[in-house]
């Protein structure tokens, strides 16, 4: 037995010797080294309960923040480019129409002419790509968020009209571009829109299509009764509030495509209410174009369509916005700005100036 300190702990091993017996051998237990801590009189520090710690992991999380950056990226991108197909399609589209018999006003017979022109058959092909991009971003993204982003097509526009032209933009040009681009701007990040459950009433549904179609009808009849002069801008509006309307049903129906497949698109009455309003509109757009300059049916066709789309999205596609005092302001501000910047690019005197006079004549020739 070897000889150990008193009260020490001792560890037992048993070890074999050479005559295979096993002697015990008492060893000193390794020391413990005290753990580190406050010291004897310090006040205990309160830890919170692990019971009550609750864990949330985090890659979950950071997955989805990415998902859906990537997403409105992609759908702001999509409108853009819908947007420009839109704005260099109208300049072209205008170009051809105001060469168009006048006695072609107000009836489909003027598509059927236009047909047979290469320029207007080009703003054609531009519109439908802008129409089938602004669909694709319809289906990822809300109504409220696509619509004034389509209203930029006037910029556009303008664009494609300077390079005819060769007007510089001047103070009216940039301060257009500025109250447009800010107004978009400041109402996208002052409603943030977002998704919803649509609502299912029909009878708000239609109450609100209702609504819509009668009032481009009513402005329709007034463009009919003002004659020339001053009724390209009622048949724009009317033709804006048509393609509001227009771009909720499509968006509509490409979320309902990506739940149910085609099957559940061709059952619905929407896609053929789409077809329907898709050429009454380009009647009332054609016929505008023919008979006046861009500058008189373009800013209130830009203006009306976001209106009656943002209008449509929050009625009966359950778009949601933000509500408080303060961002209905700066939405409303923001609406109000784009308002003003298409009156003000539309009014530039890069945009093409057409017919106008020399169709009056031809009118008064035939009369």
């Amino acid at each position: 037995m070897l000889d150990v300190k008193r009260n020490q702990p001792v560890t037992r091993v048993n070890s074999r010797d050479s005559r295979g017996t096993c002697p015990s051998v008492d060893l000193p237990a390794p020391a413990r080294t005290p753990a580190a801590g406050p010291p004897p009189n310090a006040p205990l520090a309160r830890h919170p309960s692990p019971a009550r710690t609750r864990v949330v992991p985090d890659a979950p999380v950071t997955r989805l923040t990415i998902e859906v950056r990537s997403v409105s990226v992609l759908v702001l991108v999509l409108a853009v480019c819908a947007a420009c197909c839109l704005g260099f399609g109208f300049v072209l589209q205008q170009n051809a129409a105001q060469r168009a018999p006048l006695g072609d006003f107000l009836s489909p017979r003027l598509l059927l002419d236009l047909v047979r022109v290469p320029r207007w058959l080009a703003g054609m092909g531009l519109m439908v790509a802008g129409l089938v991009l602004g669909a694709v971003a319809l289906g990822g993204g809300e109504l409220t968020l696509v619509e004034p982003l389509l209203a930029t097509n006037l910029l556009f526009a303008l664009a494609l009209s300077r390079i005819q032209t060769r007007q510089p933009l001047g103070r009216q040009g940039w301060a257009g571009l500025a109250l447009l681009a800010g107004g978009v701007t400041a109402f996208i990040l002052a409603g943030e829109p977002r998704g919803g459950s649509a609502v299912t009433d029909p009878l708000r549904h239609w109450l609100i299509v209702g609504v819509m179609l009668g009032v481009a009808l009513l402005l329709t009849l007034c463009a009919a009764r003002l004659g020339l002069t001053w009724g390209p801008t009622p048949l724009a509006l009317a033709a804006g509030g048509l393609s509001g309307v227009q771009d909720a049903l499509t968006g509509d129906r490409a979320r309902r495509f990506s739940a149910g497949g085609l099957a559940e698109v061709l059952t619905s009455w929407q896609p053929y209410a789409v077809a329907v309003l898709g050429i009454t509109g380009l009647v009332l757009v054609q016929s505008a174009f023919e008979t006046a300059p861009l500058r008189r049916s373009l800013p209130a066709l830009t203006a009306a369509q976001p209106l009656a789309g943002i209008a449509c999205g929050v009625g009966f596609l359950g778009d949601r916005l933000h509500t408080d005092a303060g961002a209905l302001a700066w939405q409303a501000g923001g609406l109000a700005a784009v308002v003003a910047g298409i009156v003000l690019l539309g009014l530039h005197p890069a945009m093409p100036q057409g017919t106008g006079e020399s169709g009056r004549e031809r009118a008064l020739e035939r009369s």
